[in-house]
């Protein structure tokens, strides 16, 4: 009999190459390639030609659905991003940068859910159980009912939940650490974290109880492994934030039971993560008013309306050649097409400076809706004069300079009104189906602009009459 030969994997995005080389073909990256033992030949299940199959009866689409059963956890925030609670018999990834909170955060519910009269079980896979004991002694959980065990072998663990009669969550931390006896390559690789995670999904399926796998992520901050994984599962969290930022997001990337592009918001303590019922006023209680290069910006993520400070600063470049453009918490091409639209289109010189962006907070912007906000912070900038301190920004922004509308208005301008603000700045708004549009919440001026020209000008005016700006004064 041949010997089978060895297959070489991507450890990034799993394509399989003939030989060894420094750069995958698939994804572009360097040094991800790893040799593999080939996984064993199954003998041919049921769909092969040798067992005939049943008929599959197929209905229509109309029909009633009832909501899926939600096991909630207690923490407001994740039950948020989950949609509602863990669903029985789903599997959700949970991934961040090492020491981000993601032990502690599964920790804090699932021995919330135990307190609750419910079986929830902790596998650990990287951590000793006296290590995690130690934590839930810093976390004051000594006293939950939580089942608590530290294994790598994937029979084990299989074995272990087979025999669990009435189990409602599974915690897995990592999936990248547990592997399986039958193949050769080492755990974490591609083969092995596939592997073990059908077998989990079975286990989840058929025993109907909510597994959380916990995964590692590489330095450009993806998910570790096989893109498979994710399409694995049900749901994929992500953890965001510094670990020298006492704020922490958890998003939602995909989510086959709730909202995807959903967040909570959490704050590191000595106690655990605590929640934070009211983000934006977290994100807004240093702000700084009456000062240049500042701009309120009403967000949303997910279904929650956020409201988040956008500073922008300009300094003369001393390089003399190609000026720096530094971001934190936004897309830099999109900081290249908007600084481009405002010189060609408003006249705002901006090439021969270097310019810094950031989000405050510790939040990243994923909604083009932040455009206008960010030119009103460049050209606050730019023109060393401050906006208006009661007043928030949003709106899309074309490659013409015409601002465009952005989706759920009314929640954004509630969420200003209720937060005090006095004013807002918003695309200009058109009738739809016949119907004006609405106004807005009482006690909230509306400025409606239709070109970023309409942002610029009220700004010029204001410096060219009141000629140098004085520096701000220090507290």
């Amino acid at each position: 009999m041949a010997k089978s030969a060895s297959r070489f994997i991507c450890q990034n995005c799993g394509a399989v190459h003939p030989r060894w080389q420094g750069r995958c073909d698939g994804c572009g990256e360097w040094n991800t390639i790893a040799e593999e033992k080939p996984e064993p030949i199954r003998a041919p299940g049921p769909a092969g030609k040798s067992q005939g199959g049943r008929a599959l009866e197929f209905v229509g689409l109309k029909g009633r659905a009832a909501p899926p059963p939600r096991t909630r956890t207690g923490l407001e925030e994740l039950d948020r991003v989950l949609g509602g609670g863990f669903v029985p018999g789903s599997v959700v990834l949970v991934g961040g940068d090492p020491g981000i909170g993601k032990s502690t955060i599964l920790l804090q519910a699932a021995a919330r859910i135990a307190s609750g009269g419910k079986r929830a079980l902790y596998i650990s896979g990287e951590e000793a159980i006296d290590q995690v004991r130690l934590r839930a002694l810093r976390l004051g959980l000594t006293e939950s009912p939580l089942g608590l065990a530290a294994s790598t072998n994937l029979r084990d663990i299989a074995a272990s939940l087979e025999e669990e009669a009435d189990c409602t969550l599974v915690i897995i931390d990592s999936i990248q650490t547990v592997w399986l006896d039958s193949l050769d390559s080492a755990p974490g690789t591609v083969s092995q974290v596939r592997a073990c995670a059908a077998e989990l999904t079975r286990l989840a399926k058929t025993r109907n109880f909510a597994v959380v796998l916990v995964g590692h992520v590489t330095k450009e901050g993806t998910l570790a492994g096989p893109r498979v994984l994710e399409h694995m599962v049900d749901a994929t969290l992500y953890f965001e934030g510094d670990r020298g930022h006492q704020f922490r997001i958890l998003r939602a990337v995909k989510n086959r039971f709730g909202a995807t592009d959903e967040i909570g918001v959490f704050e590191m303590t000595d106690k655990g993560l605590m929640e934070v019922a009211n983000p934006s006023a977290l994100f807004l209680a240093e702000r700084r008013g009456n000062i240049s290069g500042s701009a309120v910006f009403a967000g949303m993520e997910g279904t929650r309306p956020v409201l988040m400070e956008i500073q922008a600063l300009l300094s003369p470049s001393a390089s003399g050649g190609s000026p720096r453009r530094q971001v934190v918490g936004w897309d830099s091409g999109r900081l290249a097409m908007l600084m481009a639209v405002l010189e060609s289109r408003c006249r705002v010189s901006l090439g021969q400076n270097d310019v810094y962006l950031n989000i405050a907070g510790g939040l990243r912007i994923n909604e083009p809706a932040a455009d206008l906000a960010v030119a009103a912070a460049l050209v606050s900038a730019a023109l060393d004069r401050p906006t208006d301190p009661d007043r928030v920004f949003f709106g899309e922004v074309g490659l013409s300079g015409e601002v465009r509308q952005v989706s759920q208005t009314d929640l954004r301008l509630r969420e200003a009104a209720k937060l005090g603000f006095a004013a807002a700045t918003t695309p200009r708004r058109v009738a739809r189906n016949g119907r004006a549009p609405a106004a807005g919440p009482d006690g909230l001026k509306l400025s409606e602009v239709g070109h970023l020209a309409d942002l610029v000008a009220p700004l010029a005016a204001a410096a060219a009459q009141r000629g140098p700006a004085k520096p701000a004064e220090e507290p």
